[in-house]
């Protein structure tokens, strides 16, 4: 495999811009056709943008949390689908770059140069909740693991060239197994059936016996034994993917009211994009949109600040601006998704413009991390000083 390898930010950040727009034009026709987006997919691998978090020591842009927040944004103002699946890729990759062995960055960062895309095997349905993994590496006399479980959510898994899987050693200690794809005892299975985000193929991982070698576990439980950004940086990107859903959203509805809405015949106007009631309620979903855009910068600013000078208060601010970033983005997402039918009228909600595509996938990807529990932490956060949990999903 080979692939481009971008430079520097302004370079991630046109490449990003260029490919949003490629792949915009085909969003649709997937979504209906649940046509998954491999091509799309080998198209992000060869420019290089899977890449552009690899430090530049070993090669890469290392580029700042504010452009890789606005890589997302733009994938998902085009199809919030594609830029779901990459997520985890980059959550992983931070992984790597903290809790690897030098040996083990210089074999990863390597195959992510070269176009190497990570999947994702996490979440397990039927357990008591979210934290409790149950997936077990069980050790070998020769130093290797057999790994067993089944994983649900799997974004990622069907396209990845290396699947991270999170499971339990005997010490009972989260790590996270990075698996080929052609591992013998892996399945994945293509069966999401998700009412949005439809092609993410985000199924099912079964592991039975897999053999993985020791250097290619790494030890996920330390990641949290001190300041830390490894849920900041993964939240800040499902906040640019609602951000991104709430922008394509506030466009289709712009495009769809300018060409074919009609007036309401009480306004006077011979337009419908003259209407100043409709106008009212465009600048109010504008507000919106550009308050979501505006937080989601400063979170990124937050994050890169603490990245610059890491402690216990840097990481805590970074966190507590993501949250705020997401909770804003996810509410934006769906109600500016579900107005677009509001302003457009009875026509937009014909089945075959498929325009609910944008509310169907922000219902789907805002049920990520519970936004309520977000408000939590930023209240004892303001109010009591009490600094956010070192757990990853804030």
């Amino acid at each position: 495999m080979a692939a481009h390898i971008i430079a520097d930010d302004a370079e991630a950040l046109a490449v990003a811009a260029s490919l949003a727009e490629e792949f915009r034009a085909g969003a649709s026709a997937r979504d209906v056709e649940r046509r998954l987006p491999r091509a799309e997919l080998d198209r992000l691998s060869a420019s290089g943008l899977l890449a552009v978090t690899v430090p530049a020591a070993h090669g890469g842009a290392d580029v700042s949390a504010r452009t890789l927040s606005e890589i997302f944004r733009l994938l998902a103002s085009a199809d919030a689908s594609l830029a779901q699946i990459p997520q985890s890729h980059f959550a992983y990759v931070n992984v790597i770059r903290r809790q690897g062995t030098e040996r083990q960055r210089k074999f990863f960062f390597a195959e992510l140069l070269s176009g190497a895309r990570l999947g994702n095997a996490q979440s397990e349905a039927g357990t008591k909740h979210v934290q409790d993994i149950r997936t077990r590496l069980e050790p070998r006399p020769d130093g290797s693991y057999d790994l067993t479980g089944v994983k649900h959510y799997s974004t990622g898994a069907l396209f990845a060239h290396w699947i991270p899987v999170l499971a339990r050693a005997d010490d009972d200690a989260l790590h996270v197994a990075y698996v080929p794809h052609d591992a013998p005892g892996l399945t994945v299975v293509d069966d999401w059936d998700g009412l949005g985000q439809r092609t993410t193929a985000s199924g099912t991982v079964r592991l039975e016996g897999v053999r993985v070698p020791a250097d290619r576990v790494l030890p996920h439980h330390l990641t949290f034994q001190g300041p830390q950004l490894h849920g900041a940086v993964a939240q800040l990107l499902h906040a640019a993917i609602d951000t991104g859903i709430a922008v394509g959203a506030l466009a289709e509805a712009v495009l769809f009211v300018r060409t074919k809405s009609r007036p309401w015949f009480e306004s006077g106007v011979d337009t419908a994009a003259e209407d100043p009631l409709l106008i009212q309620r465009f600048g109010e979903l504008a507000v919106q949109v550009r308050a979501s855009e505006a937080l989601l910068g400063d979170a990124a600013r937050a994050v890169d600040a603490a990245r610059a000078d890491l402690t216990d208060g840097t990481a805590a601010e970074a966190s507590i601006a993501v949250a705020a970033a997401k909770v804003v983005a996810a509410r934006t997402a769906v109600e500016v998704a579900g107005a677009l039918f509001e302003v457009s009228g009875t026509r937009s909600a014909l089945n075959s413009l498929n325009l609910h595509r944008h509310w169907r996938d922000a219902r789907t990807h805002t049920l990520h991390d519970p936004v309520r529990w977000k408000v939590q932490h930023i209240g004892r956060y303001v109010l009591n000083d009490t600094l956010p949990p070192r757990h990853g999903l804030l």
